[in-house]
C-alpha cells in the first residue's frame, strides 16, 4: 500500500514538473509541420528522431544571464560551446510566417516574447555561434492593451506565436532563437526565467539585406542590470522595457 502511494506521489511530482514550464513543441512553415525536440521522449527512442530544433535538457528555465545556456537552452555537457547542432534544416522563404507552438504555459509566467536570428558562416548542422556577437532581433512583443505576450496573447492564439522572416533577408542558413521570459519572480536578480529554443532554417529568396550593427551575443545580450530583467509585474504599471537590442528593420 505504502509503495503504491509512494509511486503515485512520484508520478504526480513528475507530471507537475513536466507541466510546470514549457518549450516549443511544433514549428509550422507554410503548410509543413516540424515536430520540435521533445526532451521527455526523444532521448529514449531508438533511433532518436531527427529534428530542426536543437536539443534542450527539459522544460526548465535558464536564470543566469552569464551562462552559455542562454544561447539555446543547455546541453553544454562535454564542454560544447553552446548547444548541440540539430541534424535537419527547414527551408523557409524570406517574408514567410513561422508559427511556433508552445507546450502548456503557466498563466503566472507573464512576460515578453523575443525572436533573434544568426547567420551561419558554414554548415549549420556543424556550427555553434559560441560567444560571438552574431545575433540580431527580428521580432519582439511585451505588454500591450491585449496583455502580456507570453500569456494573454499566447493563450488567445492557442499557444501559437507567429513571426515573419524579414522579406529582404539575404539567403543562407540561420539559427532562429525564440524565447519567452517569465517575470513572475523577477522583482530581484536572479529571478527572471529564460526559455530559449533554437531552430535551424535555410532562408531562400533574392534578398541582399544583412545587419552589420546591433549584433549581440548569448550570453552577453542581457545583464542583471538590463532594462526589463528586474521588473515587478505586481506593482509596476508602467510600460515594460523589453531587454536586448532594437528590432532590426533593414530587412523589411
Amino acid at each position: 500500500m505504502f509503495t503504491a502511494i509512494a509511486s503515485l506521489l512520484t508520478l504526480s511530482l513528475y507530471l507537475l514538473s513536466v507541466n510546470a514550464h514549457g518549450y516549443v513543441q511544433d514549428v509550422q512553415i507554410g503548410s509543413t509541420h516540424y515536430t520540435g525536440y521533445l526532451p521527455y521522449q526523444d532521448p529514449y527512442m531508438n533511433p532518436q528522431p531527427q529534428r530542426i530544433i536543437r536539443k534542450i535538457p527539459g522544460n526548465g528555465p535558464i536564470t543566469d544571464v552569464k551562462s552559455i545556456d542562454m544561447q539555446c537552452n543547455g546541453n553544454t555537457a562535454g564542454g560544447s560551446p553552446g548547444t548541440s547542432p540539430a541534424p535537419l534544416v527547414a527551408k523557409v522563404a524570406a517574408g514567410s510566417d513561422v508559427k511556433l507552438t508552445w507546450t502548456t504555459w503557466p498563466e503566472s509566467h507573464k512576460g515578453p516574447a523575443l525572436t533573434y536570428m544568426a547567420r551561419a558562416p558554414s554548415d549549420i548542422t556543424k556550427w555553434n555561434p559560441g560567444t560571438s556577437a552574431v545575433w540580431f532581433k527580428v521580432a519582439e512583443a511585451g505588454k500591450t492593451s491585449a496583455g502580456w505576450a507570453a500569456t494573454d496573447v499566447l493563450y488567445a492564439n492557442n499557444h501559437v506565436y507567429t513571426f515573419k522572416i524579414p522579406p529582404k533577408l539575404k539567403p543562407g542558413q540561420y539559427i532562429i532563437r525564440h524565447e519567452l521570459i517569465a517575470l513572475h519572480e523577477s522583482f530581484g536578480y536572479p529571478g527572471s526565467q529564460f526559455y530559449p529554443s533554437c531552430i535551424q532554417v535555410e532562408v531562400t529568396g533574392s534578398g541582399t539585406a544583412l545587419p552589420t550593427s546591433g549584433l549581440v551575443s548569448f550570453p552577453g545580450a542581457y545583464t542583471q542590470s538590463s532594462p526589463g530583467i528586474v521588473y515587478n509585474i505586481y506593482t509596476n504599471t508602467s510600460a515594460y522595457p523589453i531587454p536586448g537590442p532594437a528590432v532590426w528593420k533593414g530587412g523589411n
